[in-house]
């Protein structure tokens, strides 16, 4: 097709999904005319796997988009059905807030806040070509782009083509494609070309990206069936509940606005007999067959994976969770797979509650073209074409959140690049979202990218529950986050600062109040006077406890007695981990020249030497995170920068 139209905007996002919205959004409220291109505007902010927000380390990316000024959170604070705070029985570092969210309530919702903001366009048509600076001027009167040999190194981008053939000039290109670049379903030996719910594919940018020397891989995911809810037999399942105090995930949302009845999820489990069904049929599946190309997410397999792998656990947990207080549909977490609609259907009724199940929409895995992001710069911009940034899945991750937090990540620096600013860089003793990069930019990952706990260093100081006061600043600098949020950001520390002080200063005695109190918490008496944070520190006792022997305390938002408590409680640890972070912030802050040379770096090994020239880290310490390059690798690194500092080489 080819078409005459031309358009001139700032920005072009292709891709409307959970990475798209957050780039989009963020370069418009920057200021910048933006246009965001989806397949159909009926999948904006789509959910096309488990509709849940949050959850183990997610939580964390969600609580830092809302920190730096992104949406996520505050849509989910708006379409929640049910909402747990996880890992509450361990340290703060770990619990994780995971909301379910009402499926299609929550993608309106996202769409009516892109429709109702400024700079904003949405688009609904394909993008079958980015256009470098080169390219335009190899481009006839119909836009049809004349074939000639580009120079893949140093190129510059000028906008998309859409199918129709019009094209968008622009200043910066997003790439937020998702898992629809030449996707194919797979269920059974029943095969489709489809994106996620059977929404039309993505066939023509791949080969754009191919003749502009972006390598891709291919990578696949799946999801499990949704049944008819009027089927399952729920007094077979455990019940699980929703907090009774709920924690909104936006920093902006009033507690007191989001109090409110909840649905239930129900658990039941797998058996030897689901387990000898999928067992028997592992030849139809496309996993095992051979059929599927793409490699998929380990720390999410498919129930044929589980089964093959740990084939020593007798039962493996099933979770019903609604899709919507709309809808029958329930979603069968913890059983994807691919496996042929019949042995599914076979598979499900022998689990407990399931015994007379309806499939609403079978399972199926999903194959999908994306990058390896150690093509990308930590900005997210390409190495080789300045102005094309990526973000979410088509990054090699996995998952809603790590998505969001790439898509805000790329429309700021985006932004940045269009106003002349450095990018903003999150380092891994910022944020996850710093830790999430990282690793895609700078690791091998042979796999779709999970974010995890274990993953981050500095865990205990990167905590969810304290996401705006690390991060919250830095969104104000950026321009996403108002003066009045800024200011109440100072009211908060200052009221954290001043209570932890009270609590140093204010002295209890061994009198029989204090004595009795101790006791009824199974506390050791005092032998002596204390402090309310001496008292605070013991790990039987907690803020609330000390409420009953605290007289003189200031009423405070549980947000601020939270920081107290866990500043007292863990103050040991937390220096220990600033101390840790000062060392690796003077890691980062040696900085490796742009046209180093690894060649004219002598006793470097020869795979640390051809990682380095591949990646070409932006610091010591960014190099020291990649695979194959040792610790000694780092020492030569380290004198080759003192005798460059010197004059020498």
């Amino acid at each position: 097709m080819s078409s005459t139209i031309r358009e001139k905007v700032d920005i072009c996002v292709v891709g409307a999904g959970h990475a798209g919205c957050e780039a989009a959004l963020a370069c418009a409220r920057l200021g910048f005319n933006t246009v965001i291109f989806t397949i159909s505007v009926d999948s904006i902010a789509l959910m096309p796997c488990n509709p849940n927000i949050g959850g183990s380390s997610k939580g964390h990316l969600v609580r830092e988009i809302d920190a730096l000024g992104g949406e996520m959170g505050k849509n989910i604070d708006k379409t929640f059905i049910q909402s747990k705070m996880l890992n509450v029985s361990k340290g703060p570092a770990v619990h994780s807030l995971r909301a379910q969210a009402d499926k299609q309530m929550y993608s309106l919702e996202m769409r009516k806040v892109l429709e109702s903001t400024n700079n904003l366009t949405i688009k609904q048509a394909e993008v079958t070509d980015i256009l470098t600076v080169e390219d335009m001027k190899h481009i006839d009167d119909m836009n049809e782009i004349i074939p000639y040999e580009r120079d893949m190194s140093n190129q510059e981008i000028a906008g998309v083509r859409i199918n129709t053939g019009a094209i968008y000039e622009c200043r910066a290109v997003i790439l937020c494609t998702g898992t629809y670049l030449n996707a194919r379903c797979l269920c059974g030996e029943s095969i489709t070309y489809t994106g996620p719910n059977g929404l039309m594919a993505a066939t023509s940018l791949t080969s754009s990206l191919l003749n502009h020397g972006i390598k891709t891989r291919r990578f696949k995911t799946g999801t499990p069936a949704r049944m008819d809810g009027r089927s399952l037999d729920y007094s077979k399942m455990e019940e699980q509940f929703g907090d009774e105090k709920i924690v909104p995930f936006s920093f902006s949302t009033n507690p007191d606005d989001i109090q409110k009845d909840q649905v239930s999820c129900f658990l039941t489990y797998t058996n030897e007999e689901t387990h000898k069904i999928i067992r028997e049929n592992l030849d139809r599946s496309p996993i095992y067959a051979g059929i599927i190309e793409g490699t998929g997410p380990r720390y999410c397999p498919s129930i044929e994976d589980k089964v093959v792998k740990f084939a020593d656990k007798e039962r493996h947990q099933v979770f019903l969770e609604p899709e919507g207080l709309f809808t029958n549909e329930m979603y069968v977490g913890g059983m994807s797979s691919s496996l042929p609609e019949d042995v599914q259907l076979k598979m499900y009724r022998t689990v407990p509650g399931m015994e007379n199940c309806k499939i609403v929409k079978h399972a199926y895995a999903i194959e999908y073209d994306c990058i390896d992001a150690n093509i990308l710069n930590l900005s997210l911009m390409f190495k080789n074409i300045k102005g094309l940034f990526a973000g979410g899945q088509f990054n090699g991750s996995s998952g809603y959140e790590e998505a969001a937090a790439q898509g805000l990540m790329a429309g700021i620096n985006a932004s940045r690049l269009l106003q002349g600013k450095e990018p903003v860089i999150i380092d891994r003793s910022e944020g996850y979202i710093g830790v999430l990069i990282d690793d895609l930019v700078t690791k091998e990952s042979r796999e779709p990218y999970r974010m995890m706990t274990s993953r981050a260093e500095y865990r205990l100081l990167l905590r969810q529950d304290n996401a705006d006061l690390r991060l919250r600043d830095i969104g104000f600098e950026i321009g996403l986050i108002t003066e009045v949020q800024r200011d109440e950001l100072e009211k908060k520390r200052c009221m954290i600062k001043s209570e932890i002080q009270r609590y140093k200063n204010t002295s209890v005695g061994a009198n029989n109040r204090i004595q009795s109190f101790l006791l009824e918490h199974n506390s050791t008496p005092l032998k002596s006077g204390s402090t309310l944070a001496e008292l605070l520190a013991r790990p039987e006792l907690n803020i609330v406890m000390l409420t009953e022997i605290d007289d003189d305390r200031p009423s405070l938002p549980d947000d601020v007695l939270k920081q107290v408590e866990i500043e007292i409680k863990y103050e040991g640890y937390i220096k220990r981990q600033i101390s840790q972070v000062e060392a690796f912030k003077k890691m980062e802050g040696k900085k490796l020249p742009d046209d180093i040379d690894y060649d004219d770096v002598g006793s470097l090994r020869l795979e640390a030497r051809a990682k380095l020239k591949a990646l070409r880290p932006s610091s010591v310490g960014q190099a020291s995170r990649i695979s194959g390059v040792s610790p000694a690798d780092i020492s030569v690194l380290l004198v080759y920068l003192e005798h460059i500092k010197n004059g020498n080489k």
